[in-house]
């Protein structure tokens, strides 16, 4: 008998020059209100729940909306429950994440469901080039990413942007507004976890004169400022849940109503949402409303984080030494030497290319090649060769880099959590990271 585990043993994506061919597999139901459903993979994920836009959706009551879902790896395929209300069994053994074996059998509510690797194959499309609009990159992660991009980039198509926090989100929807007919139009960012409830409905959808204390004159809001143009909805994920049906309107009618007024206004905006958050699990938890998500991510892109795409790193390197105009700095020659990329390949890099980019930066500010994965800032044997004030300003800038870095990374670029490990402020925080470059 075949060894079900043999095909793990096998490369299960091959990385081509325009594509990549990932293995495909096959879910079937075997028992349950859905027996008889077989669903095959087109891309190297799926998701299985109720909603309407789970890949494969079933009507098992006692399966969430987005229960589970399952990632192609590089020698098996991973089942990952979305924080589901009752759980992912795979075997007979309860699990969060686990690589599945060939006929592996998959439990998730009432449903019984069998999963088997298929000997066909499917591509996913690279992009020709290692750039598209500010994004770098010449992986097989990220040529994916910016394929995608340029395909929805001529439409009206609402985007959701997923990923991890510092891997790239504005800068995604920066190039992905370039690159669409209302390029010439504004692009508006508002952060959603930034600003208090009753502020952020104002900065939205605009209020009318005397409809609060301080509104002494009529304002437009985002949505109407940005006409013509696009929106981006940073961390989307933090939008309080009484404001959520007002953005799903907008989404739907292209329509809003200003705090104070009855009448709604017709607005003429593209929608690009953008989140560190698993938006299925906040569903799951009652926590976003469904609808909406249903709404956000008409395309959703998942940005891969800088672990996923090592073999960037010295482009990456170089990007960003351009952009800090540290080309002729006397470190830069060390900065780009085989030994310091693979002292950079070995760390994990939680904070992704936000955090190269600042870690770039102390090197640059302290002279020194630190190590990467090094918190504790070494002591500048030249630190007395400038004045008080100025070697004072210069590494309190370090000092709070290398703090917010690691802060944010300890809880998962969650601005309230890390405010509130800090003891200080949200508000207060947020200013700290904008002055920092971190958001």
């Amino acid at each position: 008998m075949a060894d079900p585990w043999a095909i793990t043993t096998e490369p299960l994506r091959e990385t081509q020059r325009d594509r990549v061919r990932v293995r495909q597999f096959r879910i079937t139901v075997e028992d349950g209100p859905d027996r008889g459903t077989s669903l095959l993979s087109t891309r190297d994920r799926l998701t299985i729940g109720t909603h309407e836009i789970a890949n494969l959706r079933l009507t098992d009551r006692a399966v969430s909306r987005f229960h589970c879902e399952l990632e192609l790896g590089e020698h098996a395929v991973i089942v990952r429950d979305l924080r589901s209300r009752n759980g992912t069994t795979v075997d007979s053994v309860p699990v969060l994440e686990a690589p599945l074996r060939d006929h592996a059998l998959i439990v998730i509510g009432t449903s019984h469901l069998r999963f088997q690797h298929e000997a066909g194959h499917a591509d996913i499309p690279l992009a020709p080039a290692e750039k598209f609009g500010r994004f770098v990159g010449g992986s097989a992660a990220i040529r994916a990413v910016m394929a995608e991009l340029a395909r929805v980039a001529p439409s009206e198509t609402t985007v959701l942007l997923a990923g991890e926090t510092g891997t790239g989100k504005e800068l995604a929807a920066e190039s992905l507004h370039a690159a669409s007919p209302r390029a010439g139009a504004p692009l508006l960012v508002v952060d959603c976890g930034a600003l208090p409830p009753e502020l952020l409905d104002a900065e939205l959808f605009g209020h009318a004169r005397g409809a609060f204390t301080g509104a002494e004159q009529d304002r437009a809001g985002i949505f109407e400022a940005a006409a013509g143009g696009t929106v981006l909805l940073d961390e989307i994920g933090e939008l309080p849940l009484g404001l959520q049906p007002k953005l799903l309107r907008v989404l739907e009618a292209r329509e809003v109503r200003r705090i104070g007024e009855t009448a709604y206004r017709p607005v003429n905006v593209r929608v690009v949402a953008a989140t560190h958050r698993d938006l299925r699990g906040a569903v799951n938890e009652a926590q976003f409303r469904a609808d909406l998500y249903y709404r956000l991510a008409v395309v959703e892109i998942r940005l891969p984080a800088l672990r996923e795409r090592r073999e960037d790193l010295a482009l990456l390197v170089d990007t960003i030494l351009e952009q800090l105009h540290a080309t002729d700095h006397p470190l830069v020659a060390t900065l780009r030497t085989p030994s310091f990329y693979e002292a950079l390949a070995a760390h994990a890099w939680p904070g992704n290319v936000r955090e190269l980019r600042n870690y770039l930066e102390r090197c640059l500010a302290l002279r020194a090649p630190l190590p990467p994965a090094a918190h504790a800032t070494p002591v500048d044997p030249h630190v007395a060769n400038e004045p008080l004030e100025q070697a004072r300003e210069r590494w309190v800038k370090v000092f709070e880099h290398a703090y917010l870095t690691d802060l944010l990374a300890k809880h998962d670029g969650n601005v309230t959590a890390a405010a509130r490990a800090a003891g200080v402020d949200r508000a207060h925080l947020y200013r700290l990271l904008w002055r920092n470059g971190l958001k």
